[in-house]
Order: C-alpha cells, then structure tokens, then sequence
C-alpha cells in the first residue's frame, strides 16, 4: 500500500479474511489513513447475497463452482461494493489488484499513477494494463518485492515476431508463455452504471466503455514468486488432485498442475518441480531473453520499497497501531457477528442450484457481456499461431 501511495493512490478498499482479518494484521491496517478495511462477515456476506449480479448472466458460469470459482465470484461481488464506496469517496478512477501485484507506471513523468491517469483523454473510460510477469532466479525468496527485478514482458508489449520466435524457449515447458493470466488488469473511470466484469475488467449497464491499452505502463504479478506458494494455494481448496477434478477448480493450466504437485509429492518433489518450472537458473538463457526483450529488470518497486522501509514507514505504522480494535473504527466495517457465510450459500433462494441456474440461462433481458476471467496469452500449436 505504501508504495501505491507513492505513486499517488489515495484510497484503497481492502476485502480481508482470514489470516489478514487477524486482530494483529487489523489493528495495523485500520490505522493507515486513506484504507478502508472490509470484513468477510455475516453482515457482509448477507449484503452481497442481494446483489443484483445473482440475477444477471455475465457472471453466471462462475457460480456454485469450487476454489479459483469462488474466488472470482467473491472478487466481483468486492468490485461491485467498491464502486459504490468510491464514488462516496469522490474517486475519479478504480482498479481490482491483488496482494501479489503492483503497478507500474512506466512512461509517466515522475513515475506517477495520477500523472498517468491525468493524461488519460476524458472520452476513455478503460484503461488496461498489460500484465508482466515475475521470473525469480532463486527457489529461497522471501520478500517477492524487494528481491525480484526480472520480469517476463506481456504479448502486447512485445513484437509478434519476436513473441513467437522466441515462445519455445519463453516457455521452457510450461503450458503457456506465462504461468498465469495473461490478460492484464483495467482501471475504470468512475461513473454511472459502471460494474465489474470479473476481476480483469470493468463495463457499464448502459453502454460499451471505451478503452485504451498502455503501451508501457504494467501491472507487475508476482506469481509463484516462493516456493512456500505452492503449498498456500493448495491448502486453500479441497479439490481432489487428479487431471478432472482440478478442471473444476482451476482455470489455467499451470495452477491445476501446480495444485497436484503440491497435493501428491514430497517435499523434495516439489522443490525440485519449483525449480524446473518457475525458477530462472540458465543465466545464458535469461540474458538471450533480455537481449530479446523478452524479459525485462525493472528496479523501481524494489528501490521505493526498500526507499519506505529504510525511512521507518513500515515499522513506525506498526509500533503506532493501537492495541486493540474499535468496533466503530471509521476505517473498519467490521460488525459484531463475525462468522462468515459459505460463498456457496450466497445468491441461492428457495429454488434449487440446477432451477436457478436454468432461470439464468433463461433471462435473456438481464444478459450482458459475459465476464473476463483469468486468460492465458497467445499460444504456439504446432505450425499454427492460435490467441487465447
């Protein structure tokens, strides 16, 4: 967060549970100005099982589905009461990112966000962010930001010739050119009828946005970026770890292998697995690769960071915290009943799973474009060039 404030965010909206939602992590995050820190509770859940997107069809294939699924319905369903607590807030633009991103606003004067933004024509309501994506060169990384400097540079900041000229080699096995989405994150301009459009993207009620792409701007994802991520996103669903099960909890490839690696092998196994796949040890391939433009150093992050920790942000923000947490904290949503409602129970009446999902198939008024999941970038299959 503090590097985004240095970049010029003002507010942010965090959607916690869990470990996050913890008495400790809560006092510090309710005490920094500009956060807005929002529970997964009871409270919560009941609100969100209201919300008129369980009556629509653009986000209706997600429902009722395990894991990555449910994620991606609950990232929505966060969207959709972010949008409204912006526009209290006076915001002029929003963006979704998660704990494992940052932005990177590379071709903006003084490295700015806001200075980004401002020069953004007033007729754009999108903006995308091409994605890049982190390349650890060590298997003991433990603080992603400040130790990773190389990244694997998005399709549409590459040339095509060079993109697929150099996939074979980009891939080094995997699936895809990246282990993960491939499809960058937007920033939406706020405004009437704006909505999310899965955790990718925005759109509006009323029309089509209007949308530019930066041609040098990013949003750095650090993904797999420890080993200790193989095993925090297994332990976070309870699919069976077989080749059919993990399609129903999973979306892209690498994280459906990922998950049965670390569900079926030793831990040997798997640091091994975490080598071959996501680590970069051929510095001779890694320096082709930059040659290429293929991947990229990038050190501002890691400069700001490091610039904020040895100033004493970090640790004064954490000694100032108060010691216990005020029910009516004004950074805080947190209600008195804080157990939590299966997702799977949210957005279900008296009608049956398979009834409700035939009445959304059936609701041709309430259709709309359907939302943008997690997509892999453009792929080789064999001689033919095939985008995602």
């Amino acid at each position: 967060m503090f590097y985004h404030k240095a970049i010029g965010v003002s507010t942010f909206f965090l959607f916690v549970e869990g470990r996050a939602a913890s008495p400790s992590v809560s006092k510090v995050l309710e005490s920094i100005p500009g956060v807005k820190v929002i529970y997964r509770t009871r409270d919560l859940e009941e609100q969100q099982a209201k919300s008129r997107i369980w009556n629509e069809t653009w986000l209706s294939s997600f429902f009722y589905k395990p894991c990555n699924y449910e994620l991606f319905v609950k990232q929505s369903l966060n969207m959709e009461m972010a949008i409204v607590m912006a526009r209290d807030s006076g915001m002029d633009w929003i963006i979704h990112l998660d704990t494992d991103e940052l932005l990177h606003p590379a071709g903006a004067r003084e490295y700015s966000l806001s200075r980004l933004l401002l020069d953004v024509p007033k007729n754009v309501d999108m903006v995308i962010f091409p994605n890049y994506e982190s390349s650890v060169e060590s298997d003991n990384i433990k603080e992603p930001f400040t130790e990773i400097s190389m990244f694997k540079k998005n399709y549409d900041h590459l040339l095509k010739d060079t993109y697929f000229g150099m996939y074979k080699e980009s891939t080094r096995g995997n699936p895809n050119y990246f282990l993960t989405y491939g499809n960058g994150k937007a920033a939406a301009r706020i405004q009437d009828h704006l909505r999310p459009n899965g955790a990718h993207r925005w759109h509006n009620y009323m029309k089509t946005p209007n949308e530019i792409k930066f041609e040098e701007a990013a949003v750095l994802h650090y993904t797999y970026a420890k080993f200790s991520d193989l095993t925090s996103r297994r332990d976070r669903c309870g699919c069976k770890p077989t080749k059919e099960d993990v399609k129903r909890c999973f979306m892209l490839e690498f994280d459906r292998a990922a998950f049965i690696i670390a569900s079926t092998a030793t831990e040997e196994e798997m640091i091994s697995w975490y080598r071959e796949h996501v680590v970069w040890t051929d510095k001779t391939l890694n320096l082709k690769l930059l040659r290429k433009g293929i991947l990229t150093r990038t050190f501002a992050p890691m400069v700001i960071i490091q610039s904020l920790r040895e100033s004493g942000v970090f640790s004064s923000v954490i000694a100032s915290a108060p010691l216990t947490l005020s029910k009516e904290s004004s950074n805080s949503s947190r209600a008195a009943a804080s157990n939590s409602l299966p997702l799977k129970k949210i957005g279900r009446s008296r009608e049956s799973q398979a009834t409700a999902r035939r009445a959304l198939e059936n609701a041709a008024a309430a259709t709309h474009e359907a939302a943008v999941p997690p997509l892999s970038p453009p792929g080789m299959d064999r001689d033919f060039i095939i985008e995602a």
